[in-house]
């Protein structure tokens, strides 16, 4: 168990952008304070902006989700994919993660929330037998955009979109990913910047369609 001494009190935008789910928001923050040093999801220093940078970052992007079905690729402790599973549950979410532990605490977090539109998957992106099947992937911070595109990309149906949490770096990343821009067939490639005024960080979010 964690010492929660140095656990960001919730800010008041928690209730804003979550709204009528806010208590299973609660829980998840709850079980990601209690839990998540221990089983390697989050640094010994994350407690004190556990909200801000993790809870509240991921949950910014909620509205550009649409109903349909949404991989999280790494999805680790579950940031943003159980938060935007809490928010959105007109959508149907498939969080990908190789490493067992973290599809342990996935899918204990999971049945207790009780998310019913949320699928675990133990793989890596490239091997999850999905190739097609989604309409939107979203991942955070796994890795810059030449390297995450390969990865991403092919998992979507034509005309699917990425949504990839980044950060202030991505503009330098779109330069350096042209050449994988074409060969995955990505285009009308934007950086939108939420939270302004709402939060005390801000999140970058790279979107693109891709076929």
């Amino acid at each position: 168990m964690t010492d929660r001494l140095n656990l960001e009190p919730e800010p008041a935008a928690a209730a804003t952008l979550f709204g009528e789910h806010l208590e299973r928001g609660r829980a998840f923050a709850d079980a990601l304070a209690d839990r998540g040093e221990e089983l390697g999801l989050i640094g010994p220093l994350e407690l004190p902006r556990l909200w801000t940078r993790h809870i509240l970052n991921s949950a910014l992007v909620a509205p550009l989700l649409r109903p349909g079905r949404v991989g999280d690729v790494g999805s680790g402790a579950g940031l943003p994919g159980l938060v935007l599973a809490i928010m959105r549950p007109d959508v149907s979410f498939v969080l990908i993660e190789p490493m067992e532990r973290r599809v342990a605490w996935l899918n204990d977090q999971v049945d207790a929330l009780g998310l019913a539109n949320v699928e675990v998957v133990r793989a890596r992106a490239e091997e999850a037998k999905l190739v097609g099947q989604l309409d939107q992937v979203t991942a955070r911070a796994v890795s810059a955009l030449r390297t995450l595109i390969p990865i991403t990309a092919p998992l979507l149906r034509p005309g699917g979109e990425l949504v990839l949490l980044k950060g202030a770096g991505v503009d330098g990343e779109i330069g350096s990913a042209e050449k994988v821009f074409r060969k995955y067939k990505v285009h009308d490639p934007e950086v939108i910047v939420l939270g302004e005024g709402v939060v005390a960080e801000t999140t970058r979010v790279f979107r693109a369609t891709v076929g």
